[in-house]
């Protein structure tokens, strides 16, 4: 139908569709990504399940990876995929392929209250330009900044910036990884891979055997306080998110906030906020005043991807 558009939320682990109506969606489905071989393998297997009356005349998608042209390859899933045989495929009107952080950012302005968490101080005179970032299968960053009474989107792949350091600890945990990798990105640590390799980095530093663990993992024994090496690696974790998160403020000139999105945090949102996380975010010397005020929401919406495609026009 005209009114219909498929929205899909792509990334290095998961993939959920749904169809967006006048800026709400429904029919939303989660798939893991390893059961199709090709993005299109994966829509048409959602859009054969949909009844006729449900059927789209356009498509917006969000992919974990850069969008630079028509060839699309996602950064942490062997897919790729052109944009225009895709639309000749599916038979649509329309798609427009966005970034997935891209896609969680034009969310952040249709936020409800209750889906925003604040970690730290309060401001409700906050305006200008949002930062957003997220860490999941991979580690999201964007932008948005406003102009003449809008909002534009600014996509970027700062996930993959230099993990910076701001202790002798993190100094030695860098060091480890770079054993490993010969650049330490930002996304190496603050992701679901990263925070298990944190944990490995924290026990060989111990000197303690790491035992085989899941992110999930990780989180459940840091919040139970019942592993040390776990504790220590989700301390860190936040640390450095905020340390992250704090250079993103700093770089768009964030004073309309910082969001924070993934599936990582959801579940711990009470243990986050007692972290250092938001100490760092503001520890940055001559300009801590003026993180000071910018305030920082960890987002609870599930798929802000998914809210963000189902509320941008695509013209």
């Amino acid at each position: 139908m005209a009114d219909l558009r498929l929205i899909a939320d792509i990334g290095g682990t998961n993939a959920r569709f749904a169809i967006a109506r006048n800026g709400t969606y429904s029919g939303l489905v989660h798939v893991e990504v390893a059961r199709y071989s090709s993005l299109y393998d994966a829509l048409i297997d959602y859009l054969r399940k949909l009844p006729l009356a449900m059927q789209p005349s356009e498509a917006a998608i969000a992919v974990a990876g850069p969008v630079l042209g028509d060839h699309i390859a996602l950064t942490n899933l062997a897919w790729s995929f052109s944009a225009s045989d895709l639309k000749q495929a599916l038979k649509l009107a329309a798609l427009k392929v966005f970034n997935d952080f891209a896609a969680t950012a034009m969310a952040v302005p249709y936020l409800p209250e209750q889906d925003r968490f604040l970690i730290g101080p309060s401001n409700a005179s906050a305006r200008g330009p949002i930062g957003i970032i997220g860490p999941g299968t991979g580690l999201g960053v964007s932008s948005l900044v406003p102009h003449d009474g809008h909002w534009v989107m600014v996509a970027g792949e700062g996930g993959h910036v230099t993990l910076p350091a701001s202790s002798r600890e993190e100094d030695d945990l860098i060091a480890v990884l770079r054993k490993r990798w010969d650049h330490v990105s930002a996304e190496r640590v603050l992701s679901g891979s990263g925070l298990v390799n944190l944990y490995q980095a924290v026990c060989m530093l111990d000197g303690r055997p790491a035992q085989p663990m899941t992110p999930a993992d990780v989180t459940a024994h840091a919040v139970a306080a019942t592993d040390v090496s776990c504790v220590k690696a989700f301390a860190h974790f936040c640390a450095l998110l905020g340390t992250v998160a704090g250079d993103l403020a700093l770089t768009v000139g964030a004073t309309g906030g910082v969001y924070i999105a993934g599936g990582i945090l959801l579940r711990f949102r009470q243990a986050f906020a007692a972290s250092a996380f938001r100490q760092r975010f503001e520890a940055k010397g001559r300009f801590a005043d003026y993180l000071r005020r910018i305030p920082t929401h960890l987002i609870l919406e599930e798929s802000p991807a998914l809210f963000g495609l189902a509320k941008t026009p695509l013209t």
